[in-house]
């Protein structure tokens, strides 16, 4: 009996229907949050303060990913409202 290295199989789940626009953004959203908090924390910073100090350029990048996607969900959501 020969052993053999065990594998995994990777597969994604997907919904019969397509996720909306708004639910695609928050989901980005809490990735990009996220990864910001963890990057920020990496980097002796506080994610709280981060309007207040001046960010290396990842960070920086990072931030205006984020804030790019608030204000698209904020302009989503505000036309849903009418």
């Amino acid at each position: 009996m020969s052993s053999s290295p065990t594998r995994e199989v990777g597969f994604e789940c997907r919904k019969m229907f397509p996720m909306s626009s708004t639910d695609e953004l928050h989901a980005k959203l809490r990735a990009l949050d996220a990864e910001f908090d963890q990057e920020m924390r990496a980097r002796g910073f506080d994610p709280a303060q981060a309007e207040n100090v001046a960010l290396p350029s990842h960070l920086a990048t990072l931030y205006a990913k984020r804030e790019q996607i608030k204000l698209q969900l904020a302009e989503l959501e505000g036309k849903t409202d009418d």
